[in-house]
């Protein structure tokens, strides 16, 4: 089954509000949807979300990577070759989130070829996962009423907080009225993405130690070398590595230095085999991992929660699964639901995307 095609298509929906957070703002889901044909009529599916906040992509620059660097090298090998395929998307630095979508439309090849979903390949542990829902930067009553919406509408008891404004004091309120408002027994755990220095976050979590918060991510730079082992050391919660670990080797020297106890995996940014090096490489070294989120759309989600529910370790904690909420559509022509809580992967060989070509031909950009 060889490799005959592999298309970017540029695609844009509007989100009905902005997510809001330390390094950037989303009003818009930019993203590109990656195809790969083979020579026996299977079609592969996945979707790349550019975050050039944070690792320098952009939409023209994933088409640009896929259609010059990437596609010239993939075609005419087989799905199987997936090392080769590997050494030769590796021959080009960065572009992860590009790579990522042509790793998981490889893997959702393997699948309609073995008649198997692709969670099952990965490890098949579990049909579903529990949801974690991301609430962006907003006043602390806007906050409040979006994680009650949620809860008293998808049943989601999880949530993930975002913190790094200045002073830091606007977000341990926010943090101690969502903890006020929504009880004990709701998990609540909080990312900077890098907004706050090591001291202001060592105040904030000091402030916050209270409210029984399950993670705190990414408060500080990585690039903060000595202050972020400073505050991991008195952290009195488990300190997630996310951008600052997004391979094995990175993840390694994250944990080993004493910059991070805790990891997040994103299958947009690794892919499932990228994901699960970093996985098994946190499992040797005896930490723990929460599926993340790219700010992904239903089809980055259909991924993650393949991927999470496929492992015992990386279905422990309820995943970020629930970002597609924000979006006033997407492409899929069977929309996911999150009921009592939870993300059911999806039945049948694959991953069981199906577009819907109507959708796609009114948001993609190219045409």
């Amino acid at each position: 089954m060889k490799i005959i095609g592999v298309e970017a298509i540029p695609f844009a929906i509007p989100y009905t509000k902005p997510l809001a957070f330390a390094s950037g703002e989303v009003r818009t889901a930019d993203h590109v949807l990656i195809r790969v044909r083979t020579d026996e009529g299977l079609v592969g599916t996945a979707e790349a979300p550019p975050r050039p906040y944070t690792y320098g992509e952009t939409q023209e620059s994933i088409v640009a990577a896929v259609d010059k660097l990437f596609a010239p090298r993939l075609l005419g090998l087989t799905v199987l070759e997936r090392e080769t395929v590997h050494a030769r998307l590796d021959r080009t630095v960065g572009n992860p989130t590009a790579k990522a979508a042509l790793d998981m439309a490889l893997w959702d090849l393997l699948g309609q070829a073995a008649g198997m979903p692709v969670s099952g390949l990965l490890g098949g542990f579990a049909d579903r996962m529990r949801v974690s829902h991301m609430v962006g930067f907003a006043p602390a009553a806007e906050m409040v009423a979006e994680a009650e919406r949620c809860r008293d509408t998808y049943g989601i008891t999880t949530f993930k907080v975002k913190v790094g404004r200045r002073p830091y004091r606007d977000d341990v309120a926010a943090c101690r009225a969502l903890r006020e408002a929504l009880g004990p027994d709701v998990g609540l755990y909080v990312d900077g993405n890098r907004g706050w220095t090591a001291a202001e976050s060592a105040r904030a979590l000091a402030e916050m130690a209270d409210l029984g918060l399950l993670f705190a991510e990414e408060l500080c730079p990585a690039d903060d070398v000595l202050g972020r082992r400073w505050l991991v050391a008195r952290s009195p919660v488990p300190f997630i590595a996310d951008e600052s670990a997004t391979r094995p080797a990175e993840v390694t020297r994250e944990l080993l230095g004493g910059s991070a106890t805790a990891i997040s995996v994103k299958t947009a940014r690794t892919g499932f085999t990228g994901s699960q090096r970093v996985l098994h490489t946190c499992e040797a070294l005896g930490v723990e991992v929460v599926m993340g989120n790219q700010i992904d759309g239903q089809i980055g989600t259909l991924c993650s929660v393949a991927f999470g529910a496929a492992h015992r370790s990386s279905a422990h904690y309820a995943g970020e699964l629930s970002n597609f909420l924000d979006m006033s559509d997407d492409l899929l022509a069977e929309p996911l639901t999150i009921t009592g809580g939870t993300l059911r992967v999806r039945e049948g060989a694959g991953l069981g995307i199906r577009i819907d070509p109507d959708k796609l031909a009114r948001y993609r950009q190219d045409s």
